[in-house]
């Protein structure tokens, strides 16, 4: 699955779960959104960004790190870096 699809997916999903609630849409105003891998292209966050995620918890690790985090600030969003995979192929 690509990364940006595995947001839309996100994003799809996170909208189910809030259907029915007043006021509420399918996107994802003011929420966290966490990934146990790092983003490896700047991709991820700004679609996380735009469907309205206000943060993202991340290991971190990429050798594109710094693009992520430009992206991360250039949108408005706060990451943190937990700096641990829990998941390991």
């Amino acid at each position: 699955m690509s990364r940006v699809d595995a947001v839309k997916v996100a994003v799809m999903r996170a909208g189910e779960r809030r259907e029915g609630q007043a006021g509420k849409n399918d996107q994802l105003a003011g929420s966290v959104a966490a990934s146990d891998a790092f983003f490896p292209f700047p991709d991820g966050v700004v679609a996380l960004a735009r469907a309205g995620a206000t943060a993202v918890v991340q290991p971190g690790g990429s050798v594109r790190d710094a693009e992520v985090i430009a992206a991360a600030d250039e949108h408005g969003l706060a990451m943190v870096f937990t700096g641990r995979r829990h998941f390991r192929h």
